[in-house]
């Protein structure tokens, strides 16, 4: 089930690293790129140019590892129209807390219009895709 995210996000920070079609947030890049709190910190003004996914997730999370391939997958098939990003948990404790990540792995949805959402756990990859298409990219079928 998806549940809406309410903002409070704080500073963070993090290495730029990057898979072949995934990447890895830092404080700057989530600012310029997703939305800066700084400025508006009581509402949700998404940057991107592209609605993303971030995914929230440790290296030691099983779950998270089972999940990696399957976002990597899919953030190949949805290049150009879907932005995919991670954000490590025990590396950005301050935005883990901020988004109330309890579990792992947490998926936030953002499309381009509108409030972005939250997810908790491991999705099938049907599942995430069907989520992908509808509230993000906003296709009906």
């Amino acid at each position: 089930m998806i549940i809406t995210f309410s903002l409070m996000i704080p500073a963070f920070s993090c290495k730029g690293q990057t898979q072949e079609h995934v990447h890895y947030l830092t404080t700057a890049d989530f600012l310029e790129k997703v939305h800066d709190y700084k400025k508006n910190p009581d509402t949700w003004e998404y940057k991107g140019k592209l609605p993303c996914l971030i995914d929230f997730y440790a290296d030691w999370c099983r779950p998270c590892k089972m999940l990696s391939p399957v976002i990597e997958e899919l953030a190949a098939r949805y290049q150009g129209k879907v932005i995919f990003y991670k954000v490590n948990v025990d590396k950005e404790k301050e935005l883990s807390a901020a988004f109330g990540i309890q579990s792992i792995p947490s998926l936030l949805f953002v499309p381009m219009q509108g409030q972005p959402a939250m997810n908790a756990g491991v999705l099938p990859k049907e599942t995430l895709e069907a989520y992908i298409k509808s509230f993000i990219l906003g296709i009906k079928e």
